[in-house]
């Protein structure tokens, strides 16, 4: 089983930055991500706990389900289907004010299940994980700069 670990201060109140990753029908605005559409509204509505939203990072499409929503210091997520012999184990964004800001820590793990090279291609898809999380939290830095006309 392989982890992906990727942290980053926003400078922008918990409340905003959670909003912002949690808003899954509109996840199609962040630069790594092809499409996106809530496919089941969760408790709370329309994004919480089992929230179930379709994802598509060329070439893979995924669906993910909200498994713990706690506004605005956690969000949990669990990759349910997926067009890839891939095993998601799990995912969490928690979210903790610092300063003026927020910091993010984004973690995540997973497995790959094809004999043989199946470990390999885990060391291959790691980085590349963990380079499209920097840019959903890059992404989220600069709607919030946008909007407070930095």
């Amino acid at each position: 089983m392989k982890s992906v670990h990727v942290t980053r201060r926003i400078p922008a109140q918990a409340e905003e930055v959670f909003d912002l990753l949690a808003d899954h029908a509109n996840y199609d605005r962040f630069r790594a991500i092809n499409g996106s559409k809530l496919l089941r509204e969760g408790d709370p509505a329309p994004n919480g706990v089992r929230a179930l939203r379709e994802i598509k990072v060329r070439p893979l499409t995924f669906e993910e389900e909200i498994t713990a929503y706690e506004r605005p210091s956690r969000l949990d997520y669990l990759i349910v289907k997926l067009n890839a012999p891939m095993q998601h184990h799990g995912g969490s964004i928690t979210l903790v004010p610092e300063g003026d800001g927020t910091r993010v820590d984004w973690r995540s793990s997973f497995t790959v299940s094809t004999p043989v090279v199946g470990g390999l291609q885990e060391l291959i898809w790691q980085p590349v994980l963990a380079r499209g999380f920097r840019r959903v939290l890059e992404d989220v830095d600069r709607m919030v700069a946008e909007r407070d006309g930095s």
